[in-house]
């Protein structure tokens, strides 16, 4: 159950959304991992490990758009801080049990906020980019369990997924 005074830090006394102030925050060390998954059909994945696929390199096309797409979330998630991130990594690994691909993203800074929304939508942006270069031989694809594995740095401290 969460404290007492918990509450949307995103939200002031009316309601209203407003960007959380930073300002007065620590500069600390901040990072983050996120995962998730695409599954598919045995076949397609064969066709993006064997380099086969009609559009491309699938593997390093998703692994730089989730690259970009941590460097903009904030321009695509309402109210996220600008960040400079130092470091961004996405690990795309097959994983035969699916059938498919496991995506890990981790970001990293020196700053004032998290990186958990950083990680995330490299992540996610990395996830949709593999559907959208293997749609056309397997739209039965399926994004799943996007989320964040782990936190560290600033007041709230380290968290790690169970």
């Amino acid at each position: 159950m969460p404290p007492t005074d918990a509450r949307l830090t995103h939200l002031d006394d009316t309601g209203a959304a407003n960007m959380v102030d930073v300002s007065a925050k620590d500069i600390t060390t901040r990072e983050a991992t996120a995962e998730g998954y695409v599954r598919m059909k045995p076949e397609t994945l064969e066709m993006i490990l064997s380099g086969n696929a009609k559009k491309g390199d699938v593997i390093a096309t998703a692994r730089i758009a989730g690259i970009m797409a941590a460097k903009r979330t904030h321009e695509l998630i309402p109210l996220c801080h600008p960040l400079a991130l130092s470091k961004v990594a996405v690990d795309i690994e097959p994983d035969a049990s699916l059938p498919g691909l496991k995506v890990t993203a981790y970001a990293k800074l020196a700053g004032q906020t998290g990186v958990e929304m950083e990680a995330l939508t490299a992540c996610s942006l990395a996830c949709l980019t593999i559907y959208d270069m293997a749609k056309a031989v397997d739209r039965g694809m399926v994004i799943q369990n996007v989320r964040v594995l782990s936190k560290s740095g600033g007041k709230s401290g380290d968290w790690t997924a169970a």
